[in-house]
């Protein structure tokens, strides 16, 4: 019997992968849902190649010009409540939460109430709320929660058949970003485009951005603390500039086991779709006839704050991550229209973690609570 999938965020990045990889696997997936916020048009073109029983726009005021896109014989609807509907609906197996910032939080938990898998790509929800995200796993025994990036991707199959007293140390490997090679006292003059040259990864402006500031890694790494139950100081981080191996994990023994693959998306996606089983797909291989001169390096002390704010966040713990986020979105908006230098990116994060009392993350309340004072906060700082 085929399962049906409910993506969120159907016209990101991760969304168009997610297609590509389900278009791959028609006799094992059929799509009951498809949803976005804009980008009503590619959202429409979606539909009417995978006919859902429902597309559905977040934004309610624009339901009816979704509407208006879709084939006659299609439903469109609006509002975050046809979203919960259809992450809890009986027909739904799997949901893939790629929606950027906190509006995945309610949907995940709402799928992880109903005993649902939930493929996750949007850090947020773990970032904000992975506390209370273990909470729900553990009173819903039978619901999921499979990694969609892929560095989480790779450390969970690094992790199969293991047992958590053998996790020594986690390593999540970072390409470095944009800005890898480039002298730190020239960061003050990068431009967007210059920060949204990605070596290895295409991906969205944000994430990518996030990468050359290395926020990306930062927020990876409080994920990794709640998806694998570790301490903070069992997550690190590694530059692999080629992006071929994703992460690795150093087991009690001292061994290390890693996994590896070219940069493309629908791998971690498949897996997520198929697992515990993998499906035979043609996705493209390593090419082991060229030489791949894989490198791997401990950051440099002092060049990437980020890992440094995430330490932080990971050790405190209960708002602090979720303010960390926030305060970055914020700067990455400032960066890109041009109010501010690249540096300082880092410099609006670390003062509002500074003026953040931390609380515990006790409901979503809180969790709104302190991710509006953040966005206050940082946007009167430069």
């Amino acid at each position: 019997m085929r399962k049906g999938v409910v993506i969120l965020g159907a016209t990101g990045s991760i969304g168009r992968s997610a297609r590509a990889a389900l278009a791959a696997l028609p006799e094992r997936f059929h799509v009951v849902g498809l949803v976005a916020r804009n980008n009503l048009a590619e959202l429409a073109a979606q539909a009417a190649e995978f006919r859902p029983e429902w597309t559905v726009t977040t934004d309610p005021a624009r339901a009816g010009e979704l509407a208006e896109l879709l084939p006659p014989d299609l439903k469109a609807a609006g509002g975050m409540e046809k979203v919960h509907e259809l992450v809890t609906a009986p027909q739904t197996d799997i949901v893939l939460c790629a929606i950027v910032g906190t509006a995945g939080l309610e949907p995940v938990i709402a799928a992880l109430r109903a005993g649902k898998r939930v493929a996750l790509a949007s850090k947020e929800v773990l970032v904000l709320a992975g506390e209370i995200i273990e909470r729900e796993l553990a009173a819903n025994p039978s619901a999921e929660l499979i990694p969609v990036d892929s560095e989480h991707s790779a450390i969970f199959q690094c992790l199969a058949g293991r047992k958590h007293r053998e996790i020594r140390n986690l390593y999540l490997t970072a390409s470095g970003g944009a800005f890898r090679t480039w002298p730190r006292e020239r960061l003050a003059a990068a431009t967007v485009e210059d920060a949204l040259a990605h070596p290895t990864w295409n991906m969205g402006a944000k994430v990518t951005i996030d990468s050359a500031s290395m926020m990306n890694k930062a927020l990876e790494m409080v994920e990794a603390r709640h998806l694998f139950r570790v301490e903070p100081e069992q997550v690190r981080v590694l530059i692999h500039p080629q992006s071929v191996i994703h992460s690795m994990v150093e087991l009690n023994d001292s061994s290390l086991i890693a996994q590896l693959s070219r940069p493309d998306m629908r791998f971690a996606i498949t897996y997520a779709f198929t697992y515990p089983e993998r499906a035979a797909t043609n996705l493209p291989a390593l090419d082991f006839s060229t030489r791949l001169g894989l490198e791997l390096q401990l950051p440099e002390p002092g060049r990437y704050p980020a890992l440094v704010f995430a330490e932080e966040a990971m050790k405190r713990g209960g708002t602090l991550p979720g303010v960390m986020n926030a305060a970055n979105e914020v700067a990455v908006d400032k960066f890109r229209r041009g109010e501010i230098r690249f540096p300082a990116i880092w410099r609006i994060i670390e003062k509002t973690m500074s003026a953040h009392e931390v609380e515990p993350q006790s409901d979503f309340q809180t969790i709104r609570v302190a991710d509006a004072w953040a966005r206050a906060y940082a946007a009167g700082l430069r």
